[in-house]
């Protein structure tokens, strides 16, 4: 088949790409960087250098797709309105060039029309998608990515700490790149969805105590403590670090405050027995300690 990627050769494409080239799919990978071609090339995938927001330019890039993986991009400012201007070049894209399956990256939290963070853009994207009449899409909700914790590296080195605007006791729901890409993957492969669905990738759920327990000792820190920072105080210390003021209240601040305050999860609590995923927080721990070890 014929299967287009968009999201370059991040975390999740790299992984997706390989495992498509190499089951026989003709895969193109959607990137807005040219040095990521040779790369792309190098995977026995067709690259295809351009923007997600010129409707153009994915118009030929889906031309002739049985199949198109989309997900959104970091954008730095405008967060939201960025991700429903994409979403509505995706729509219009798969339609003008007669796609018939989509599996498209979405979060948890996608349920609510109006949710906290990025939510709210993934609401709007998974009902333009939904509307598109003839095609089946699969929607993929991860939680957190395992991968997120890499940031809290130099805090927990130097400060022997880690937390974040939520308590200790409260939960989250884990999920690693490699989960999603092969979710994908197969979905992608079989073609096995219809019509228009969602399912979770997730590996894991933890506290922020088991985090910082589980974390701390995979780095020989046993007695790391999970803090829980006021809003403000987490926010000024984002921005600090070099994340935009936006994208620190869009991702964190307000992911945050519903996590504390409960709901995010309800959806996912209907469907979590569908979940896909298997690789738990202490099989990334190992992989957490080998990046922390590079930072020493």
């Amino acid at each position: 088949m014929k299967i287009t990627i968009t999201g370059s050769l991040g975390n999740i494409g790299q992984r997706l790409t390989s495992q498509l080239t190499a089951k026989g799919h003709e895969v193109t990978v959607i990137s807005h960087s040219p040095e990521r071609a040779a790369a792309i090339t190098a995977l026995q995938a067709i690259p295809a250098i351009g923007q997600v927001n010129d409707p153009a330019f994915l118009q030929r890039a889906f031309a002739g797709a049985d199949a198109v993986f989309t997900m959104i991009p970091p954008h730095y400012t405008d967060v939201i309105n960025y991700m429903k201007t994409v979403g509505d070049h995706y729509a219009t894209a798969i339609a003008a060039a007669g796609v018939k399956y989509v599996v498209n990256l979405s979060a948890i939290g996608a349920h609510l029309p109006d949710g906290p963070g990025p939510t709210k853009g993934n609401y709007y994207v998974e009902q333009q998608l939904n509307a598109l009449p003839g095609v089946h899409v699969l929607h993929l909700r991860p939680g957190m990515f395992y991968t997120n914790f890499f940031g809290a590296i130099p805090m927990i080195m130097h400060q022997h700490i880690i937390g974040n605007n939520f308590g200790a006791d409260v939960k989250m729901v884990l999920s690693h790149p490699r989960d999603i890409a092969d979710a994908a993957a197969d979905a992608l492969d079989s073609l096995s969805f219809s019509g228009k669905s969602v399912r979770y990738v997730a590996g894991d759920e933890k506290n922020g105590a088991e985090i910082a327990d589980i974390l701390g000792r995979a780095v020989n820190q046993p007695a790391l403590s999970w803090i829980t920072f006021p809003d403000e105080a987490l926010l000024q210390g984002m921005v600090k670090s070099g994340m935009s003021e936006e994208m620190a209240k869009v991702y964190m601040i307000e992911i945050g405050v519903a996590l504390r305050e409960g709901g995010l999860f309800d959806d996912y609590r209907r469907n979590e027995s569908d979940a896909y995923g298997s690789i738990r927080l202490e099989d990334f721990a190992g992989e957490f300690a080998g990046a922390y070890a590079s930072h020493a």
